[in-house]
């Protein structure tokens, strides 16, 4: 798999850039979570720390897992997607830096999942929401998705209607509402630029990242008990 026909690694001073490149919506299949899982283990081996920022061209974020891929499959191989989306989460969850989306875009059931699993969220102002589709597509909800958003979402009645009424968050109204961190006036660079400089705010105060990723895993146990097994840092553990 060439990982930078769907993602790049960049870096920016001390902040590592993750990319989601192309102009498409970024369906989370098992190429794309497999490659994502890669770009994030090679910010975690860098040295020096810092922080990072997700971020996608074009018109999505990220539109959710693969639909189309997982009609043409077996059900077990649905399972296994799941499973490396939790794995995706766990790697972000212990993480050694701060983290940032950059939600460029529209973000979408496992992509709205995916945007607030980092520690702070900007998104741009003029264009793009946060939405669960599960309801308006008919499918079941992930359990640690319910996770997620228990404890990204913090008002009752906006998670309410996020999941049972599949309503569409703005920018605007995600900064009302506690979940978005800042919205960006302009287009997908000044999204970016922006999270980039958010995520240089947070490198220089200088914590340690172990530190932050143990407070991270403390802060959401609900999430990471869910996700832990799946993570590589886990995975990496030998089994008694």
């Amino acid at each position: 798999m060439d990982m930078a026909n769907m993602c790049t690694v960049e870096k920016h001073g001390r902040v590592h850039l993750i990319t989601l490149t192309g102009a498409g919506e970024h369906r989370l299949g098992p190429a794309l979570i497999s490659a994502l899982r890669s770009a994030v283990a090679t910010v975690r081996a860098s040295p020096g720390g810092g922080a990072l920022v997700l971020a996608a061209e074009g018109k999505y974020f990220s539109n959710g897992f693969d639909q189309a891929w997982a009609r043409t499959v077996p059900l077990h191989l649905h399972a296994s997607m799941r499973g490396a989306f939790r794995g995706l989460l766990a790697d972000l969850i212990a993480l050694p830096m701060p983290t940032v989306a950059a939600v460029t875009g529209h973000a979408a059931a496992a992509g709205c999942v995916l945007a607030l699993a980092h520690d702070a969220v900007v998104m741009r102002a003029s264009r793009g929401f946060l939405y669960m589709s599960e309801v308006d597509a008919g499918l079941k909800m992930a359990d640690f998705f319910g996770e997620v958003l228990r404890q990204k979402v913090p008002d009752a009645a906006a998670r309410r209607d996020m999941i049972l009424r599949g309503d569409k968050m703005t920018a605007a109204e995600g900064v009302r509402r506690g979940v978005v961190d800042a919205a960006v006036d302009g287009g997908v660079e000044d999204v970016v630029a922006a999270a980039v400089a958010a995520a240089e705010g947070l490198a220089a105060r200088g914590w340690d990242g172990e530190v932050v990723a143990e407070i991270r895993k403390a802060m959401w146990p609900a999430v990471w008990g869910k996700v832990k097994d799946y993570g590589a840092a886990e995975a990496a553990r030998p089994r008694l």
